[in-house]
């Protein structure tokens, strides 16, 4: 007879709170899946270009989003859980996880717009130094790997052209045996390609690496600043939504 009473006292604004929070867990998750799948593919896809970066807020606006798509699918199980059970205890977690989550996305998204717009001066001021002081010395080989697939990827050579190498410390020191070039500048790469720097061998008239780095990381910023911040906005609406299901359920007589 509880079950029928309770089945009875149920308005029809409840069950609507009801449905909507589980279509809102449903998009939820969408949400969730999309913010870890931006993370993720950010520092897998072109994880060794991080190492050419002088700051890390890019790096951290990933793990950010990843922190939070891997809380999301924890708390959507909570949030159906609080549903279907309708136990304001339950409710009041799951809020509290969609408000730690979406301050966690929001700081995502802040992030990587406030590094969007200092980008360029940061490339500007340190890539071309990082590339020529570190490239092929004792124990850059992580900086040494980047600028290699930075030159193949990107096809360019230098920072802002080819004649940067001129002056750095690799084409300078014996190691280069030669080389005005490193050998990820020439288009087919062969060993020692690199002692012939000529339009037809190296990516001499392509322009330098920085633009290009500068439009790979700007897109991937705005990428990571719209999932936050839009799956930021959306867990609002859950907020809402969980709220106004706690207040019903603490007003009605059961």
């Amino acid at each position: 007879m509880s079950a029928v009473y309770k089945d009875a006292q149920e308005d029809w604004l409840t069950v609507c709170l009801k449905y909507l929070l589980f279509v809102f867990n449903f998009l939820f998750w969408v949400g969730g899946a999309a913010v870890l799948g931006v993370g993720v593919w950010t520092l897998v896809e072109k994880s060794d270009y991080l190492s050419l970066l002088a700051s890390s807020t890019f790096a951290v606006s990933a793990y950010i989003l990843i922190l939070a798509g891997s809380l999301v699918v924890v708390t959507g199980f909570l949030g159906c859980c609080a549903v279907i059970r309708e136990q304001r205890s339950c409710l009041s977690m799951y809020f509290f996880c969609l408000l730690v989550i979406f301050l966690i996305e929001l700081v995502a998204g802040v992030l990587a717009y406030v590094y969007y717009q200092r980008l360029s001066e940061e490339l500007k001021q340190h890539l071309n130094q990082t590339m020529t002081d570190n490239y092929a010395q004792p124990g850059k080989e992580a900086i040494t790997l980047a600028v290699d697939r930075l030159q193949q990827d990107f096809k360019c050579c230098g920072s802002n052209n080819s004649h940067d190498w001129m002056v750095s410390a690799y084409i300078s020191s014996k190691v280069a045996e030669g080389r005005l070039v490193p050998d990820s500048c020439c288009k087919t790469v062969t060993l020692y390609c690199g002692k012939r720097d000529h339009p037809s061998n190296i990516y001499k008239v392509e322009g330098g690496c920085i633009t290009k780095l500068e439009q790979f990381l700007a897109d991937h910023l705005l990428v990571i600043g719209a999932v936050g911040i839009g799956v930021a906005c959306l867990q609002i609406c859950g907020m809402v939504f969980t709220s106004c299901l706690y207040k019903r359920i603490k007003m009605d007589p059961y």
